[in-house]
């Protein structure tokens, strides 16, 4: 259980060295800067937020260049490739893209405008592609739509908004204007929502008319061509041909810029952490000559870190411990295995100040109390190889997904380790396999016992191995206590309870109760009998008469004792909840044994042994996938209500460093501590 001590470091250097210094300890990433506890008095600290905000828009166009690359030149990649991580490139190669910044960001402003003129393009398309919609029920016209007649007669040129014949529109014309001497109507198009038509008249009677084909819903072109409407197509067709060659050449180009892909993730990779340099340059203090850097830093660090620094530049480092009213960052020590559950914690909150970190003994009962659930060694095999194949394939993934696949190796051994105990190899696959296509029935014997055949003895053994959880919790509160020279408290709030809880148990052991449960009569020699009853009343008592110690009413403080007591039920709570232990495993067997079944229901021809595959296959995997997602979830509730219940609260701040955070490349160190 380590969390790492912190010191507070304070780091006084040159003006001229400021960039070489930040630089250094981005590289290192071992540094949390904190100046808040730093005087302020004759120190300035300098505005940076406009080179900030110039960093992370040159980081943002590259970015954006990338994904113009992306979407015409896309990158190969398997369905893994979250898996492998971020590439990583040595210090000069990227260097020598830094050199090449002006160039690369040219490139990068090219591929933008490319794309721009691009959709420019696609844009134009789509504008004459609705002009031609419009313009197809007019194809039939063979006069310009922009015509208006002679100088003796009027045309119109429209639409009508539904579909009628050529008598209905001159009969209503006829209708609304009867006086109208002379009028032709010819329909050019017609669908299910409009009719083109074409209507002349005498000049001198055109308004008359125009009343009367607004009266039957007429309306004149939203657009008017000049040319006949067939060759206004054939131009538009002209220049749509021209658009899509065109935005063809453009697409070519940005593909043939793919080679300036890597180049550019190194450029904006080196835009933000340079913009993250300037974040931390505003919060240094500063005269007209040095600067200064505070923050945290790891004690097994510190010293490493300012030797380093004082080998390389001209500066000054104090290295002193914190203060009593200071809370440091937490940053979390663990082996190798250990660590692989560190996730799990930080899910619920990193230790508070004072508290221990409880990774490792976390592990051990999580990989148990996991295994347990699942509990079928073929199942945790499959976990096991898939995780430790993925581990050694992809050594680059990043650290989180690492971890999370190491806790899932260890909980799929563990997984194997339960299912050679209780006999569960998919169930009973070997005995079904066995009896339908040998004719002999094969039983592969449990090392141990068979859920399945003595559910109650699982439970017991559940209740069992969530006492000891429930213990160990507790115990780790007496830990601290002790630590932290609280005898009183180790006492009142640890000995009594074990007092307690060890005397209700060896009492509840040759009850009839207990008996009906484990299947078993359990007798205690008479002075055992007597222990269990002082220990018990000893804790009770302890309990009421201590639990409210710090108040000096009499009354009051028996009251909270009382109410403490009546936490016993709490704990009664807290062990069946370890029967999810027998649910969770009975559960893994029960479908598995149901697949199995189901899948030898059929023949035993080819369509048998086909079929008996396919519902072997999809079924285990289900199984294998709704059970593996319940023992994770319920694993990590008796973590986090039942186990650190009775001892952590968590609520620790996570420790920060000022660290290189790039989004494609991981730099190569020159040094590291």
């Amino acid at each position: 259980m380590s969390v790492l001590q912190m010191q507070r470091i304070s780091i006084c250097a040159m003006k001229k060295d400021r960039k070489a210094v930040l630089e250094a300890l981005q590289e290192l990433g071992v540094l949390e800067i904190e100046t808040s506890r730093v005087p302020a008095d004759g120190l300035d600290r300098l505005d940076t937020a406009e080179e900030k905000q110039r960093s992370e828009k040159q980081a943002m166009m590259l970015d954006q260049a990338l994904d113009v690359l992306q979407e015409y030149a896309p990158e190969k990649t398997s369905i893994f490739a979250s898996l492998e991580g971020k590439k990583l490139v040595d210090r000069d190669t990227f260097r020598e893209a830094v050199d090449q910044k002006e160039e690369i960001l040219a490139s990068a402003e090219k591929l933008l405008a490319l794309k721009k003129s691009e959709a420019e393009n696609k844009a134009e398309v789509v504008k004459l592609q609705t002009q031609k919609e419009s313009l197809t029920p007019w194809l039939a016209l063979d006069i310009p739509m922009s015509s208006e007649g002679t100088k003796k007669t009027k045309l119109f040129i429209g639409s009508i908004g539904s579909v009628l014949t050529q008598e209905e529109i001159l009969t209503k014309i006829a209708e609304l204007e009867p006086d109208l001497s002379a009028v032709d109507v010819e329909l050019i198009s017609a669908d299910k929502d409009q009719t083109c038509l074409t209507a002349v008249c005498l000049r001198s009677e055109a308004d008359r008319l125009e009343e009367a084909l607004r009266a039957c819903g007429f309306s004149r072109p939203a657009q008017t061509w000049q040319d006949v409407p067939a060759k206004e197509a054939g131009k538009i067709d002209q220049k749509l041909e021209e658009l899509r060659k065109q935005i063809e050449k453009l697409q070519a180009e940005i593909r043939s810029m793919a080679a300036c892909r890597e180049q550019m993730k190194m450029l904006s990779d080196y835009y933000r952490t340079r913009a993250q340099r300037y974040e931390a340059l505003a919060q240094l203090p500063q005269t007209k000559k040095t600067f200064l850097v505070s923050g945290y830093v790891a004690e097994k660090n510190a010293k490493k870190l300012a030797e380093l620094l004082e080998r390389r530049f001209l500066l000054s480092v104090e290295i002193e411990d914190l203060a009593e009213d200071e809370e440091a960052p937490v940053q979390l020590e663990n082996g190798k295995a250990t660590s692989s559950v560190e996730g799990v914690l930080e899910a619920f909150g990193l230790p508070g100040k004072g508290e221990v970190d409880p990774t490792r003994i976390m592990f051990v009962f999580y990989i148990f109390l996991f295994g347990m659930m699942l509990s079928d060694a073929a199942y945790g095999f499959i976990v096991f190889a898939a995780c430790a194949v993925l581990l050694k394939k992809f050594p680059r993934m990043s650290e989180s997904m690492a971890k999370s696949l190491r806790m899932f190796m260890y909980c799929g051994i563990s997984t194997i380790v339960w299912g050679v105990l209780f006999g569960g190899y998919f169930g009973n696959i070997v005995d079904i396999v066995s009896e339908k296509f040998f004719g002999v029935t094969v039983t592969v014997p449990a090392l141990w016992f068979m859920p399945l055949n003595n559910p109650m003895k699982l439970l017991v053994f559940s209740m069992l191995f969530g006492l000891i959880h429930l213990f160990t919790g507790l115990g780790i509160k007496g830990y601290m206590c002790l630590r932290d020279k609280k005898y009183m408290d180790f006492f009142c709030d640890v000995v009594l309870w074990y007092c307690l809880l060890v005397g209700l148990i060896l009492m509840l052991l040759p009850s009839s109760i207990f008996a009906s449960i484990a299947q078993t009569h359990i007798v205690l020699p008479g002075p055992v009998n007597l222990l269990a009853k002082a220990l018990a009343i000893i804790g009770a008592a302890g309990i009421v008469l201590m639990s409210g110690r710090g108040r000096k009413n009499p009354a009051l403080r028996l009251a909270l004792g009382a109410y403490d007591l009546y936490n016993i039920t709490g704990w009664l709570s807290d062990v069946l909840s370890y029967s999810r232990l027998l649910a969770l495993g009975l559960a893994t067997g029960v479908i598995a044994s149901v697949v199995n079944q189901m899948a030898g229901m059929l023949g035993n021809g080819i369509i048998g042994i086909i079929g008996f595959i396919l519902i072997f296959i999809v079924g285990h995997t289900l199984n294998l996938g709704i059970n593996l997602l319940g023992a994770y979830v319920h694993t990590n509730r008796l973590q986090f209500v039942e186990f650190f219940g009775k001892f952590y609260d968590g609520g620790g701040r996570a420790f920060a460093p000022f660290h290189s955070d790039t989004k494609y490349m991981d730099i190569m160190k020159e040094e590291e501590l």
